[in-house]
């Protein structure tokens, strides 16, 4: 089977959020007198008053790309059908959820009081740390204040120069920023592709190197090849880290994730990170595997050591849930099931929905402007979806992303089914928005030590 060797390029850079590679000052639409980044000369110093002014071309760029976005708050009696969250087993309002919550808040107060390894770690968070582990089949885990934050801590505790970092270009931009900050070498390669990786791990040589992959992409919700990728680490002594925010609580035997599911967890060269946000419907993160390894956190990861520990109220709702999933266990299969039927009633319609590995469905819209108006026509009808536009999805194509939550009724799968049918664009063509306008000049020129493109290996 012939491979395609790394080829040193700067490859283009992948949408905002997402990208690993520097930006391209030299984009047509950015002038590099417009570069925010660009040394000025001293005599050209510019006002007070006009030391943003930068801000605002980037502003009119974005909205001529479509591409606005607004803070919405929502009320506390919201009428909507909520399908634009991440409440997949629709625990937020649980009452024995709530109530663990506020117990916590009774007794420990509103927030943590310092650091973990101050005056941060209360009994409560030794307690979600043991369960959570033992659910999903660790040795330790450690909680951190968000998702965000213990990807960012794994990145950068268990990399370094001199550390390949192996990529899927679909990863999410938690985990893009944990690249940057790691100063590890970095490939990536294209998405779910174990041949790319097995590629680009043969030509790093030796020495220490990391497959980093979501284990459920956030955008259309398909799954990582979790066995194929272990093995081509094994084949040459690579670690494996699987973030599983969108595993948890859905995939595997009772909602134990998808490393579980792949006879994965608990495996001493496998790593994973989850978020208490989405199933468990509360607040912050974890990182879970081998004890040696939750240790090195501890002492290391300076998002755990610099960074105020997860206020007891998030705690509390976050082991309320939990312990909960572990009496209900059939939560999470109802939570996938929900996921197909609106795949399935939405593709029946016409409409390019994804088919769903978990709770995320995602439908293809033409443009960034018809995704605006398809999800607002959706809420005037009752029923809120997520509009996913560039930076925020990886091949630059708008959509409209569905949670599928596990308490949604029959009647309200339908319902949805109905609105977003109802409102779809019908006309037009796939137009996507140009990456290079915007984030030439939006995004700091921080990218990865060594950034290479590992392309996809013939198939014989």
């Amino acid at each position: 089977m012939a491979q395609h060797p790394v080829q040193p390029t700067t490859p283009a850079p992948a949408p905002g959020d997402r990208s690993l590679s520097a930006p391209d000052a030299t984009a047509p639409s950015a002038s590099r007198d417009d570069d925010p980044h660009r040394a000025r000369p001293e005599h050209a110093a510019p006002a007070p008053a006009a030391v943003f002014d930068w801000i605002d071309r980037r502003a009119e760029l974005r909205r001529r790309a479509g591409l606005t976005r607004d803070l919405r708050p929502r009320p506390a009696d919201d009428p909507v059908l909520d399908l634009a969250g991440n409440d997949y087993l629709g625990l937020v309002r649980h009452p024995r959820v709530v109530r663990a919550a506020t117990e916590a808040v009774a007794r420990w107060g509103g927030g943590a009081t310092g650091s973990r390894l101050v005056t941060g770690t209360t009994q409560l968070h030794q307690e979600l740390e043991e369960e959570l582990a033992d659910f999903c089949g660790f040795e330790a885990a450690l909680v951190f204040s968000s998702g965000y934050a213990a990807n960012l801590a794994a990145l950068t505790a268990l990399t370094g120069p001199g550390t390949l970092i192996v990529f899927d270009a679909y990863n999410h931009a938690s985990l893009v920023d944990g690249c940057r900050l790691s100063r590890a070498k970095v490939a990536q390669v294209p998405h779910r592709e174990p041949g790319a990786v097995r590629t680009a791990l043969t030509e790093h040589g030796g020495g220490r190197a990391l497959v980093v992959t979501d284990s459920v992409f956030s955008v259309d919700g398909d799954a990582a090849p979790l066995t194929e990728l272990a093995r081509a680490c094994r084949a040459r002594g690579a670690a494996l880290l699987v973030d599983d925010a969108h595993g948890l609580g859905v995939v595997g035997d009772g909602g134990s994730g998808a490393l579980s599911a792949a006879e994965l967890a608990g495996s001493p060269d496998v790593v994973a990170t989850v978020t208490l946000s989405k199933s468990l419907g509360s607040q912050g993160g974890a990182v879970l595997g081998p004890r040696r390894v939750i240790r090195h956190l501890t002492e290391t990861a300076r998002t755990f050591i610099f960074d105020t520990g997860l206020a007891p109220a998030s705690v509390g709702a976050a082991l309320g849930a939990l312990r909960l999933l572990r009496e209900e266990p059939e939560r999470a299969a109802r939570a996938r099931e929900v996921a197909r039927r609106l795949s399935t009633g939405l593709a029946a319609a016409g409409l390019e929905a994804s088919v769903p590995d978990a709770a995320v469905v995602s439908v293809r819209a033409p443009s960034p402007e018809a995704a605006v108006t398809w999800a607002q026509a959706c809420r005037e009808a009752g029923v809120a979806v997520g509009c996913f536009r560039p930076p925020s999805t990886p091949d630059r194509h708008s959509r409209l992303r569905l949670t599928a939550r596990g308490d949604l009724t029959d009647d309200q799968i339908e319902r949805a089914v109905k609105v977003i049918s109802r409102w779809a664009p019908r006309s037009g063509t796939d137009t996507t928005c140009g990456r290079g306008s915007v984030r030439a000049a939006d995004d700091p020129p921080s990218a990865p030590s060594v950034m290479r493109t590992v392309k996809r290996p013939d198939r014989a």
